[in-house]
């Protein structure tokens, strides 16, 4: 089986994982191709569900980020309204009716800029929570979930921000050489990831700190600083996720999004990110995005409800969790003494 090496010998399988995890989305896509009687199969359903995955991979992507170095972010929803909302206010605000191309220029650069900063300045404060406080990740995200919604609310007072130019709103409904643009987004930012965990010094170094934060700390590496840009980056990724669903729905609001935390945890524990840390693959991370939206595609179209969609995405998790707990067990009794 095709393993990799971190400091200290320690061996991380890969095979196993992703084997499982193709078998699991081979089951899915049978069972949905079965009980929507071959409608699955379709151009118009995979054009929606190439438009509609994109948006729950960036916020996956970090999620597991976070969950490598052994904690997690809740408040990456949160994030995303709160910058979209920010965009919003810049693109309808300084944008005119008649913009000219100068104008409407400044304008995209402009709203796409201040999102991405506040991102970035939310999961500043959560990595200084974390990393500088000392506040244990769950609880510094679910205090700055909070909070960051709340801002949202008190900026919107409520109702939806509409109305956007053309040019933005391709980010989310538009389509480049034949593929939605917002799959190519999602595409190069999960390659750019892959090769900042697996060929980075960065990396690196995040897969031996959520393995086991003293030996990383007795190495030399700066853990207070790792966790800072770590949670850094899951801000920006989350920036950049709003900006999509801001872009698809055309209007921004302070409760978008509400579902997709629960679903993002979903794909990066069926993805084999170990909650503990140290473990983690995007390769993983895709495979399972998609898995879970051709599941979400199939559900709509035998007309499931969003309570039901919930309780099968609780189900599923917890049934995953179990799964990867029996799995761990059973290795470890397997282990020589």
């Amino acid at each position: 089986m095709a393993e990799r090496r971190l400091s200290g010998g320690m061996r991380i399988p890969l095979d196993a994982e992703l084997l499982r995890l193709l078998v699991i989305a081979a089951v899915i896509v049978a069972v949905i191709a079965i009980a929507t009687s071959g409608r699955f199969f379709s151009s118009a359903a995979f054009s929606a569900m190439a438009f509609q995955f994109p948006e729950l991979g960036v916020f996956s992507l970090a999620i597991m980020l976070s969950l490598i170095t052994g904690g997690i972010d809740l408040s990456i929803v949160s994030t995303a309204n709160l910058s979209g909302i920010i965009a919003a206010l810049v693109l309808t605000r300084l944008i005119p009716e008649a913009p000219t191309s100068v104008q409407m220029v400044l304008g995209l650069t402009t709203a796409i800029g201040v999102a991405l900063a506040t991102g970035c300045m939310c999961g500043y404060v959560n990595g200084l929570l974390i990393a500088r406080v000392g506040i244990t990740p769950i609880l510094a995200t679910l205090g700055t979930m909070q909070l960051y919604m709340g801002i949202s609310y008190v900026i919107t007072r409520g109702p939806a921000i509409a109305g956007f130019p053309e040019p933005f709103l391709v980010l989310g409904n538009g389509s480049l050489f034949g593929l939605p643009v917002s799959l190519l987004i999602f595409a190069s930012l999960a390659v750019v990831t892959a090769v900042m965990l697996n060929r980075s010094r960065f990396g690196i170094q995040l897969y031996l700190l959520g393995s086991n934060e003293t030996a990383a700390r007795f190495s030399g590496i700066p853990v207070e600083r790792m966790l800072i840009r770590t949670y850094f980056l899951c801000g920006a990724l989350s920036a950049i996720g709003g900006l999509l669903v801001v872009a698809h729905a055309n209007s921004a609001k302070a409760d978008y999004g509400s579902s997709y935390l629960l679903q993002a945890l979903l794909v990066v524990i069926l993805a084999g990110v170990h909650p503990s840390g140290g473990f983690g693959k995007v390769t993983g991370v895709v495979i399972a995005v998609v898995s879970l939206q051709v599941l979400s595609s199939g559900f709509s179209m035998l007309r499931f409800s969003q309570f039901a969609k919930e309780l099968v995405w609780g189900a599923f998790l917890l049934f995953i969790m179990v799964l990867n707990q029996v799995e761990s067990q059973r290795k470890a009794r397997a282990r020589p003494p």
